[in-house]
């Protein structure tokens, strides 16, 4: 008996991911995914499957497969899990370029009834099912928009020679309002709090490394139901030795803009799913515009607007401060009172400190916010007792202006925040996995 296999039976190939079906043309694969939609032409089934690298178009026709692989495709469903051997084929009507030619199907996962089908559904009904929703086109779009984001954010300060220093989540010493802080108790040292920001740290590592970042979740127990807010987000916090207010806008620029080039240069695909205005981002271009505080309150009232100088800046008004700018605009030198306690005082105006907040177009909002240190012991002392803080919870703060003080500035970027506006996404709850909002803890 001949050892050779019949010419009917099809080859078993070499697992690959869709995204690499480039360099598989004309041969046999396997692929494991699952199916994103499907419909039928009589003996003739197209399959759209999806791994996560990318999606194909698997054609599965009757008198081209065996019994059981037919009866398989007969009884696929919406993101149900698959084994698919088949022949990369070049398509130049296909948005990847690529078909498979179905030649042996297996059913790893069967889906029956899968919640979420290609219609129309209610928010709060796609936040019960975040796990399944994140199965989504749009979703995924915006997932890898988000990673691009991240790894552009790690790249810019590595190759500038910051160090990344990874700050507490749980802390004693509070970085701004106490009124949005979750409370815990940490054994017997009384309470703790989960942070708000790393930046306190920060400045010590400063002084012994001169330029340092941390990047990680941040806690806020804000009660807001707004679209710009959630619980737990992501922020990136850069600290800078001998880098006064000025610098420190400009290292923001150029942050933001390499940011949005890198989206650009890798994701316009994800972006064409979303749907969004890629002009738009292409208009996010250096300099940007700056307006000092008391500029952008008389700005405001002569639009309508009844703000009084000492207010601090709400969504609307940062929204009628960007409106018909093409690219990001800084609001800078806000009063002392609006801000947190460390900002630095302003020589030319005690009234205000040296601070910026980054405003986004497009109706979006503040993504950074950033400052220069106050870095005079007796100033940053009397702000404390200002602000009713408890001095002893900040010994060590206050040590790094009594031992070799200096002049630095740093920032935050909200990562949801930015991925939100470069993504042209409405919420928050979308630009995150699984968003924490004050109403939603699961899933």
């Amino acid at each position: 008996m001949s050892s050779d296999r019949s010419s009917s039976e099809p080859t078993v190939g070499v697992s690959v991911a869709i995204g690499e079906l480039n360099l598989h043309a004309g041969r046999t694969v396997r692929l494991h995914g699952w199916v994103r939609n499907l419909r039928s032409s009589g003996k003739i089934l197209f399959v759209i499957l999806r791994d996560g690298t990318g999606e194909v178009q698997v054609v599965v026709a009757r008198d081209e497969v065996d019994s059981d692989s037919w009866e398989t495709a007969q009884a696929l469903t919406y993101e149900c899990s698959v084994m698919v051997d088949g022949l990369v084929r070049e398509e130049a009507r296909a948005p990847s370029g690529y078909e498979v030619t179905g030649r042996r199907l297996r059913l790893v996962g069967p889906s029956p009834d899968f919640p979420i089908q290609p219609k129309e559904h209610g928010t709060d009904f796609l936040l019960q099912n975040r796990h399944l929703w994140l199965r989504s086109r749009r979703q995924i779009a915006i997932m890898r928009v988000r990673d691009e984001v991240v790894r552009a954010i790690r790249d810019f300060f590595h190759e500038r020679g910051y160090i990344l220093v990874d700050t507490p989540i749980l802390t004693g010493a509070i970085g701004e309002s106490a009124g949005t802080l979750f409370e815990t108790e940490y054994f017997d040292l009384g309470p703790a709090y989960l942070a708000q920001t790393g930046q306190l740290y920060l400045e010590a590592a400063a002084a012994a490394l001169g330029k340092v970042y941390c990047f990680g979740p941040t806690f806020r127990a804000e009660k807001s139901k707004t679209r710009r807010h959630l619980a737990e987000f992501w922020m990136v916090e850069p600290e800078v030795a001998w880098l006064d207010s000025e610098g420190n806008m400009a290292l923001q620029e150029e942050f933001v803009c390499f940011i949005v080039d890198r989206v650009l240069e890798n994701r316009r695909g994800e972006l064409a799913v979303l749907e969004r205005d890629i002009e738009r981002l292409e208009a996010v271009r250096p300099p940007f515009d700056r307006i000092s505080y008391t500029e952008a309150v008389e700005e405001l009232r002569r639009r309508g607007s009844e703000i009084e100088w000492g207010a601090d800046l709400g969504a609307e008004e940062e929204t009628l401060i960007a409106e018909g700018r093409s690219a990001p605009v800084f609001i800078y030198d806000y009063p002392r009172e609006a801000k947190a306690f460390y900002m630095k005082e302003s020589p030319e105006d005690p009234r205000t400190v040296k601070c910026d907040d980054l405003i986004a177009p497009e109706g979006y909002g503040e993504i950074i916010g950033g400052s220069q240190r106050e870095d005079d012991y007796d100033r940053l002392l009397t702000r404390i007792r200002e602000e009713g803080l408890p001095e002893e919870a900040y010994d060590w703060y206050l040590d790094l202006r009594r031992y070799g003080t200096f002049p630095h500035s740093g920032f935050g970027l909200g990562l949801e925040r930015t991925v939100a506006w470069i993504c042209g996404v409405p919420h928050l709850r979308e630009a995150i996995a699984f968003p924490r909002l004050m109403t939603r803890l699961k899933p």
